[in-house]
């Protein structure tokens, strides 16, 4: 039987190594819900802890707007293959007499190579005079000539194409099929159609981002607006740049989940349930469901509507907190929009801790007999 001076003697051993490992600290993923509560403004620290409810997620419920402007919606559609000053053109007459105006005495018709538009966007044409082409598609071009040539000789018939010039053209670059410069042509007037003729986005259509530029404007959109909002789909215009990006929004998962990392939007909008599923869920043996919390610094106005306050200046640091459970826990996930930059963090379950101290006293104390029976040992042996 063991004595009980030898029993208090090896319980209070038990306390003081227990003291000891907590004051060195055991490894663990991060704070505890006790110490993120400690740094809560409520407890003189510098953040705002507040419990997710229906009124904060709606306040906090800001999903990225994005659209073009009247301007770009109000654009008239563009006639196809325009001209521009400094283009070539290539121009065949016919007559329908054997010997016209321009035709030789074995040939009813005539060919004009390369007629290069002037700076003033004008090329002169034999009998029509000097006509108008920038501005205009090679068809108005041909309508113009026939009909100043229609006085002069029977029944013109006139051919007007483009030898060299770029046109109206947009430059698509990013995540496309095929990069580079197009045409803006009669099937390619529109964004959408443009983006088909490169050969389509290659990235999720959920996270592509159309982005034009042109001239001192830009307007964004995302890439599924253009078929679930019609006005989205612009005319484009001659030097139109457009760019299709993924959408670089994220937001960093630490703590007792499936994943530790920073991580890449999956959808234009995504809540708190989302993002854990994102992250390979709760770690079963280790995470605190009423500890999930979400870090982020907060706008004025948004901070004030939440605390329900009107003197907060500036942004503000706030932790939204979610009990995944309780009765309406996982509604309150499910509606609680995750933005930019956030950080979810999972706390680990009290008892986690405990058995880290419980492995590592009784390692400490295994090794601690272990090198008490082997120094017993060597003192017998010496002796």
């Amino acid at each position: 039987m063991i004595p009980t001076s030898s029993r208090w003697a090896r319980a209070v051993t038990l306390v003081a190594a227990t003291s000891v490992l907590a004051s060195c600290g055991l490894p663990r993923v991060g704070p505890n819900k006790s110490e993120i509560y400690a740094g809560s403004v409520q407890r003189q620290g510098d953040a705002f802890v507040v419990t997710v409810n229906d009124r904060v997620t709606r306040a906090t419920a800001i999903v990225p707007s994005l659209g073009f402007s009247e301007a770009f919606q109000n654009a008239g559609v563009v006639g196809s293959d325009v001209i521009n000053p400094g283009d070539t053109l290539g121009l065949t007459i016919w007559e329908n007499v054997d010997d016209g105006l321009l035709a030789g005495e074995v040939s009813n018709s005539t060919v004009l190579e390369e007629v290069q538009v002037d700076g003033s966007g004008f090329i002169f044409v034999p009998y029509a005079g000097r006509i108008k082409a920038a501005g205009n598609s090679p068809d108005a071009i041909r309508r113009v000539i026939t009909e100043r040539l229609a006085d002069q000789t029977p029944d013109p018939q006139v051919q007007v194409r483009r030898l060299a010039g770029d046109g109206s053209t947009v430059s698509l670059v990013g995540a496309v099929g095929g990069q580079g410069v197009y045409p803006i042509e009669r099937p390619t007037r529109t964004l959408s159609s443009m983006l088909a003729r490169a050969g389509g986005v290659t990235i999720q259509p959920e996270i592509a981002q159309v982005t034009v530029l042109r001239g001192g404007q830009q307007g964004k959109i995302w890439f599924q607006d253009l078929y679930k909002n019609p006005r989205m789909d612009i005319p484009l215009r001659g030097g139109d740049r457009i760019l299709v990006e993924e959408d670089t929004r994220a937001f960093t998962a630490l703590g007792a989940t499936g994943t530790q990392a920073r991580v890449p939007f999956e959808s234009q909008t995504l809540s708190a349930v989302e993002a854990i599923a994102q992250v390979g869920g709760l770690r079963s043996a280790s995470a605190d469901p009423t500890g999930v919390f979400i870090f982020r610094n907060e706008p004025e106005e948004i901070a004030n509507q939440v605390m329900g306050r009107t003197d907060l200046t500036g942004a503000q640091r706030l932790v939204y907190v979610l009990d995944l459970t309780g009765p309406n826990g996982m509604f309150m996930a499910r509606d609680f929009v995750v933005r930019d930059s956030d950080t979810l963090y999972v706390t680990e379950a009290p008892f986690v801790q405990w058995d880290k101290t419980i492995a590592a006293l009784t390692g400490s104390l295994s090794t601690v007999a272990t090198v008490a029976t082997v120094s017993t040992a060597l003192g017998s042996s010496g002796g």
